[in-house]
């Protein structure tokens, strides 16, 4: 249960990686766990497993299991996760233009 829209839509993307994790699924269609975590360093392996999970629970990426030996799994953004593209990147134009840039580790969003 949320206390309302706004409370449902910072839950979703709230945290150190989700959104990191959207623009990664973003910029691959078809992303693989290994390849995620590579772009995603210093991430764990535990909580990147904990952040998709939550994603696909939250309707946001899908994981697609192609059933093979060696394990092959790929995963993507859901219409619902590519329709929070807009949002967050209005977030980070937000930022760009408000926060002086030598305060940011890295930007995301060019």
């Amino acid at each position: 249960m949320y206390a309302n829209e706004f409370d449902a839509t910072m839950q979703l993307i709230r945290g150190k990686w989700k959104i990191r994790i959207l623009y990664e699924l973003n910029s691959d269609q078809h992303t693989r766990f290994n390849a995620l975590q590579r772009n995603l360093n210093p991430i764990t392996h535990k909580i990147l497993s904990e952040q998709i999970q939550q994603m696909i629970n939250d309707g946001l990426v899908n994981r697609h299991d192609f059933h093979e030996q060696p394990l092959h799994i790929e995963y993507n953004l859901t219409t619902k996760g590519e329709s929070l593209i807009p949002v967050v990147d209005a977030i980070c134009d937000w930022g760009l233009a408000n926060i002086d840039q030598s305060e940011l580790k890295q930007t995301l969003c060019e």
